[in-house]
């Protein structure tokens, strides 16, 4: 398994690219923070997309139903194995860390 960091001007394309492959993939989003704990935001919802905005710098994740948002991400990396996506973890500008987890993993898109 290996732990990629995307950088930040590879955001918007990323995300573009994994809102096709993803669309339809049952996921759940947990947000684990020192505030709060950790929560589960969202349970194996199929995805509709996700789109950075560099404008309002928001990173959101689209459910049937529900929206999640990160405002001012920090980083972004994905877990993948074998060239497959199984996870995309976001940390927040408050250090949260939102982990998209996905419940079949996915090829990498180009």
């Amino acid at each position: 398994m290996a732990t990629i960091r995307l950088d930040k001007p590879a955001w918007g394309s990323y995300a573009d690219r994994m809102s096709k492959a993803l669309l339809g993939t049952p996921a759940e989003v947990e947000v684990a923070s020192m505030n709060f704990g950790v929560q589960l935001a969202a349970a194996w919802i199929p995805l509709l997309g996700i789109l950075y905005d560099p404008k309002n710098d928001m990173l959101a994740v689209s459910f049937d139903g529900l929206d999640h948002m990160v405002r001012h991400p920090q980083d972004i990396y994905v877990q993948e194995d074998g060239g497959k996506v199984q996870s995309i973890e976001v940390i927040g500008s408050d250090g949260a860390r939102h982990i998209i987890r996905l419940r079949q993993a996915i090829p990498m898109p180009a």
